[in-house]
């Protein structure tokens, strides 16, 4: 539910009636895992998914249900090993099944509801016919971009739809604006060196993309970066750039271990050519390196691909209380 949180504020501020359809539990594969949550009005307004289509209108009734007669509601939606919870008739394309409990969304969760939509770490204890569960959604992970030209502008739009609180960095105020950042969490004008050193709580959720352009700045910048506990140091630039900068990082003290966590030139090879593109490029490059995939095609690869399974990571999770 609290992935669903910017749209479920509003709704609970006007008083309008909700209710919540949370995944629970997951048999084999599911499009999406433990804690996906759809929500639905009292009109049939639906927001959100927990299949991605396969089971939505079972689950919209479902909702529905709980709202008409203010009690919980649980399913199985599927096709399951075991009969614990009697199924529903919808199934889902991949074979599995997935436990779902349905409840009414309470003012009393607006707190965390809040605390979601604004960024924040939260975590929600709900008691449903007398069984706690825990929804829990960690503060979503960081992009730092270094330089705020047109390459910058499409990476940041295109990492806070992927989820990215997105921070951008350049020396020059003219550049630093609302207007072409419009996605950005943090806009600062600052040496980018001196915003990395004064970075809080650097993290290894946290990716930092230098694209500066400038040795003068892209030297202090990566050295700074590469001795930060951060998941993934990126550089933009052409291969002889990309050589020209080891060798001044070297110089700058740099060690060889250092410059290894070093991704430059920075991007998956999608060949693309536009701000947009190289944008998806850097993008994914980052993703696959978080989850150490290969970054080959799905088609290519062998065994079960559907990662987002787990009750972890950085979506919304369901853990017992």
């Amino acid at each position: 539910m609290l992935e669903l949180a910017p749209d479920l504020v509003p709704l609970l501020d006007a008083g309008v009636p909700v209710a919540a359809v949370t995944v629970t539990a997951v048999v084999r594969s599911a499009p999406r895992g433990v804690g996906a949550t759809l929500a639905v009005t009292r009109d049939a307004r639906v927001i959100g998914s927990i299949s991605g289509g396969c089971v939505e209108s079972d689950a919209v009734m479902l909702g529905l249900d709980a709202l008409r007669t203010g009690t919980v509601r649980r399913a199985r939606f599927g096709f399951g090993d075991d009969d614990a919870i009697a199924p529903i008739a919808a199934g889902l394309a991949c074979g599995g099944a997935v436990d779902v409990v349905a409840y009414r969304v309470d003012p009393a969760h607006r707190d965390a509801l809040v605390a979601a939509r604004d960024g924040r770490e939260a975590s929600l204890r709900l008691e449903l016919d007398g069984e706690p569960l825990v929804l829990h959604r960690p503060a979503p992970p960081r992009l730092v971009i270094l330089g705020a030209g047109e390459h910058a502008a499409a990476l940041c739009r295109l990492g806070a739809a992927a989820g990215f609180a997105v921070t951008v960095c350049d020396d020059w105020a003219l550049l630093v604006t609302r207007d072409r950042f419009p996605d950005a969490a943090e806009l600062v004008v600052g040496t980018p060196h001196e915003v990395l050193e004064a970075l809080p709580s650097p993290d290894a959720r946290t990716a930092v993309c230098v694209l500066t352009h400038d040795e003068r700045l892209d030297v202090p910048a990566i050295r700074a970066a590469l001795r930060l506990p951060v998941g993934f140091v990126g550089a933009m630039g052409a291969r002889a750039t990309v050589s020209r900068r080891a060798a001044l990082l070297r110089s700058a003290g740099v060690t060889d271990a250092e410059l290894s966590r070093l991704h430059s030139p920075l991007g998956l090879d999608l060949g693309g050519r536009s701000p947009e593109e190289t944008a998806l490029s850097v993008i994914a490059e980052i993703v696959a390196s978080r989850n150490a995939a290969d970054a080959r095609p799905l088609r290519e690869a062998a065994g079960p691909r559907l990662h987002a399974i787990t009750s972890g990571g950085d979506s919304c999770a369901v853990r017992s209380a």
